[in-house]
């Protein structure tokens, strides 16, 4: 079998962007640009990718770390030259080179497998993906001979009347027989305008030389659009989103309101669960069957069971067991872990504690740095004070305990099972089991406090 490689270019600084940061490490979907595109390759059945990085390169290499190679473009001097910096890589091996952009994000692995198979069935020594745009000005236009074989690319600046009324352009994507691609790179040269090595000089050459260069045409323009401004880069945003959320309603996910609703590419959400208007979920979110999302409900990378009702929620990096009503107003923070039916009510925080099944938090609370068992009630406005002005302390309520109304638990303290906290109290000491704590001042009425004259005036 012959290698298929995918050699992906992303050393463009992408001036537009106006950005510090490299274009392709902008998110689009909820992940970088670069991710998207080498995700779709390998999905596509290239056996390894390769990055060619420039500006901002050191950057782009930490992001992908081990998932791709890299090579450098130290200058960047045009689509040929990059490509020439993955020969020493490639060089002496047999197969497909299979050349995309780093900022062609919408690109889908559909596209990229039928492009391959396309190649491979016209044994064409380069094959171009082309897009029929309604308006095609700008890009340069692919003509084909009668047998549907590319005879040239002709660019907006060059073409006749009769060229230019063709609407099938180069959409900046190509698959190459390897061996043919480093003989001819070499005789590519920069005599042109912007003094760049052009890698569609390759087309022109292998036509010349008697080589068979086909075209396949992508089946929607816009997966080929790329990436050079923040405008397009919202535009891009759109379409991954629509798109998640149309493959989403086919698998049996209700949205209520497509246009309101924003989920990451990396997200899952399982059948018969609602998501209603103003719900966003990134990241590495994963929802279960049959819960009712939002209205707007925010979760960042979490892991949430099945049955459960959020709504006006903001949730990261945590998890949500199945069968919990959570809301409205509520904010779980990392390394929570919400156990099995609980009730988590108004305006509630609960921070890197774990909630045990069955426990009810209902309102005006802050749980952080915390164990809470099983079948616990927690009374309105109850704080876990867990930081001592230098370190933060644990606090265990154990299962069944009844914690009252405004009362402050002291960490490290516990309350032991079936144990009652009276209202109002703070806890500085250990709760034994089924005892009731009462830690509050005696109250005192004192009579006459109010002159007459006080309210009168």
């Amino acid at each position: 079998m012959k290698d298929i490689i995918a050699l992906i270019l992303a050393a463009g600084k992408g001036t537009r962007m106006k950005s510090s940061m490299p274009k392709v490490l902008h998110k689009v979907g909820g992940v970088p640009m670069v991710e998207q595109v080498l995700r779709a390759v390998k999905a596509a059945g290239t056996q390894r990718q390769v990055v060619v990085v420039g500006f901002g390169g050191e950057a782009v290499q930490e992001y992908l770390g081990d998932r791709a190679e890299t090579v450098v473009q130290e200058q960047q001097l045009g689509t040929g030259h990059a490509v020439m910096q993955a020969e020493p890589l490639l060089s002496g091996l047999s197969g497909t080179l299979l050349v995309t952009c780093g900022d062609t994000p919408l690109v889908t692995e559909d596209t990229f497998r039928s492009l391959l198979a396309h190649h491979e069935a016209t044994q064409a020594a380069a094959t171009v993906l082309t897009a029929v745009m309604p308006d095609p000005t700008g890009y340069g236009r692919v003509i084909r001979n009668e047998k549907g074989q590319v005879v040239k690319i002709v660019e907006q600046k060059d073409g006749s009347p009769e060229e230019l009324a063709v609407r099938e352009v180069n959409a900046g994507i190509y698959c190459f027989d390897m061996e043919l691609l480093w003989q001819m790179l070499h005789n590519v040269t920069n005599n042109n305008a912007q003094g760049e090595y052009y890698l569609t000089d390759i087309i022109g050459m292998l036509v010349d030389a008697g080589k068979v260069v086909s075209a396949f045409a992508a089946p929607d323009y816009k997966e080929t659009l790329g990436v050079n401004s923040r405008l397009q880069m919202a535009e891009a945003e759109q379409v991954l989103r629509r798109r998640k959320l149309e493959q989403l309603m086919t698998d049996g996910v209700t949205v209520i309101d497509p246009n309101n609703t924003y989920v990451d590419t990396t997200v899952s959400v399982g059948r018969d669960t609602v998501l209603y208007p103003g719900t966003i979920l990134e990241g590495s979110t994963v929802i279960g069957e049959n819960c009712q999302v939002g209205p707007y409900v925010r979760m960042t990378n979490v892991v949430m069971g099945s049955g459960d009702h959020l709504q006006f929620t903001y949730a990261h990096d945590c998890e949500i067991k199945n069968g919990c009503e959570i809301g409205p107003f509520v904010h779980f923070r990392p390394n929570t872990v919400i156990g099995n039916d609980v009730k988590v009510g108004n305006y509630m925080e609960v921070k890197n504690s774990t909630v045990g099944d069955g426990t009810k938090l209902p309102h005006l609370s802050y749980i952080g740095d915390s164990d809470v068992g099983c079948g616990v009630n927690i009374g309105c406005g109850t704080i876990t004070v867990n930081y001592d002005g230098k370190e933060k302390h644990r606090t265990t309520i154990c299962d069944h305990a009844f914690v009252g109304c405004n009362s402050n638990l002291v960490s490290p303290v516990t309350v032991g099972e079936y144990a009652y906290v009276g209202a109002g109290s703070t806890i500085t000491k250990n709760v034994p089991p089924k005892s009731l704590s009462v830690a509050r001042a005696k109250q005192r009425n004192i009579e006459g406090w109010v002159k007459d004259d006080t309210y009168k005036k």
